[in-house]
């Protein structure tokens, strides 16, 4: 099952059910006003949205056309937005290019940050940055939403409680994180908004793509129009989604509607760090880690972070090559708010 949230003037937007190959949705208002109401109540809302999906492949339900450009992110404001690193690769890489090892305790204890989940970005929405200076750069990762979740839970029945995988383009600002981070209180100013994938689908949508708590397909990234990273989701993932969500609900519950992020995709090669998708490696999903490879190789980095005017588009693609939640397309541009 495949769903989404239209724009209609109101913050939380619209739910609707959307067709397999993206191109047609149905209103199900009658059911359900927003994804957050039907998260809410899970277990009674969902059997009926998916005999709503069924018809839509029928032909059966009143139908509209499904435009990605009138979507708002999946939930555009969430309780909760929890994102790790579960790619210890992209972190191993950020210590190596400043001649530090990486603590054994990063390949147990997954890293994970607390971001803003008040102002999500839709997926066509600009990525409005004030000043250049602040290094502005994107990241490429899955992110999965979760129905309530105990305090304590174990990986095993974490991974059973998330109803809903999702994109997302976690928006970063490289040249405020070092001075955040050195304050010894985390990121804030340096994490602005998210912008998550047109539409979220349920695992079962997935088949056999998603095993093990994990994504097994490549994440398409490209910028300017060339092709940037292609990654699998599924590999060299650390930490899989069950042991994400464990540990944000550690000691605390998490309510319906939680988000939490895999971190940036990234695959490592066998006895070197990376290379672009034009020398023939994955490329990569964020600037930064491009920076890092021509830091350790060359002594410094040589790619710029993103610009105004830049774009960026991040997608996933089924077997069949066809779409499976959209794109995030982005266009970087200057806040003279």
């Amino acid at each position: 099952m495949k769903l989404a949230t239209l724009k209609n003037g109101t913050r939380d937007g619209v739910l609707v059910v959307v067709s397999k190959d993206l191109t047609q949705c149905s209103t199900v208002g009658h059911i359900a006003s927003t994804l957050q109401a039907a998260l809410d109540d899970w277990g009674n809302v969902a059997p009926r949205l998916e005999r709503v999906a069924a018809g839509l492949e029928t032909g059966s339900q009143p139908v509209q056309r499904f435009h990605e450009s009138e979507a708002h992110s999946p939930l555009p404001r969430a309780y909760q937005w929890a994102d790790g690193s579960a790619y210890v690769n992209h972190v191993e890489l950020v210590r190596k290019a400043r001649n530090a090892e990486v603590p054994e305790s990063f390949w147990t204890d997954p890293l994970m940050y607390q971001g803003g989940s008040d102002t999500f970005l839709s997926p066509r929405e600009p990525i409005q940055v004030a000043d250049e200076a602040y290094g502005i750069d994107m990241e490429g990762e899955v992110a999965v939403v979760v129905d309530d979740v105990p305090m304590g839970v174990s990986a095993e029945e974490a991974v059973k409680a998330i109803r809903l995988v999702m994109l997302v383009n976690d928006v970063s600002l490289r040249g405020l994180i070092p001075a955040e981070l050195a304050k010894g209180f985390g990121f804030f100013q340096s994490k602005p908004s998210s912008a998550f994938s047109p539409v979220a689908v349920t695992p079962d949508e997935l088949g056999e793509a998603w095993k093990d708590g994990k994504l097994h397909l490549p994440l398409l990234v490209d910028y300017n129009g060339e092709p940037f990273g292609k990654a699998d989701a599924g590999v060299d993932m650390t930490f899989n989604f069950g042991t994400l969500v464990a540990h944000a609900a550690k000691t605390r519950p998490l309510c319906a509607g939680a988000i939490v992020g895999s971190g940036t995709v990234s695959n490592k090669m066998v006895g070197e760090p990376g290379k672009p998708i034009s020398e023939g490696g994955v490329g990569y999903s964020c600037i930064a880690e491009i920076r890092m490879i021509e830091t350790i190789n060359n002594g410094k980095p040589a790619t710029n972070f993103m610009k105004f005017g830049d774009k960026v588009r991040i997608e996933m693609k089924d077997q069949d090559g066809k779409s499976i939640f959209g794109a995030i397309e982005q266009v970087v541009e200057k806040y003279d708010g």
